[in-house]
């Protein structure tokens, strides 16, 4: 049985396996958790996603997907990158996109064995994605992956500030134990 829980926490700290990046289409770094993730893993992790091949011009990974490297510097020894959707009030498949990024991590955790998975609130900062409906979406797909991939035994949600951690809280409230 997985265990699923929120945090007020600093990603790039946790001790898990894995800790989620969400990133942009480049792997290069960014702002926000992208940023954070990248100073705190050190140049190694900028080397590697440098190494990750082009699907197109300056895109390495699409909205939706995801991408693993080694954590480098991080507790963490994976980093899974993700690229969450941009917020254009819901009519452009943002939601499937974004529950795309839950499953496409959990895939890539599957794959390497891992048992702790770290996620940020995907699409919630600059992205501008609506924190109670991303939140439901992430609970909802993560439980629905867990439900056929019971090797993962434990999944963060590691949340800034006091308004996603709330949300979170409401939302793993409403699930099934």
């Amino acid at each position: 049985m997985s265990v699923l829980r929120a945090v007020q926490a600093d990603l790039t700290t946790l001790a898990v396996d894995a800790v989620v990046n969400a990133a942009n289409e480049t792997l290069l770094g960014g702002g926000g958790v992208d940023g954070a993730i990248h100073r705190a893993a050190g140049s190694g992790l900028l080397a590697e996603c440098r190494g990750l091949p082009l699907v197109r011009p300056g895109v390495r990974c699409p909205t939706g997907e995801a991408r693993i490297t080694a954590g480098h510097r991080l507790k963490a020894p994976w980093v899974i990158h993700t690229v969450g959707p941009v917020w254009h009030g819901g009519g452009n498949g943002e939601a499937e996109l974004l529950a795309g990024c839950y499953r496409n991590a959990l895939a890539l955790a599957h794959e390497k064995g891992l048992r702790s998975v770290a996620f940020p609130a995907i699409s919630c900062g600059v992205y501008g994605y609506p924190v109670v409906e991303a939140t439901a979406i992430a609970v909802a797909t993560v439980h629905s992956v867990l439900a056929r991939t019971p090797a993962i035994e434990e999944i963060v949600f590691a949340c800034f500030g006091d308004a996603i951690f709330s949300a979170y809280e409401t939302e793993l409230g409403r699930q099934p134990a």
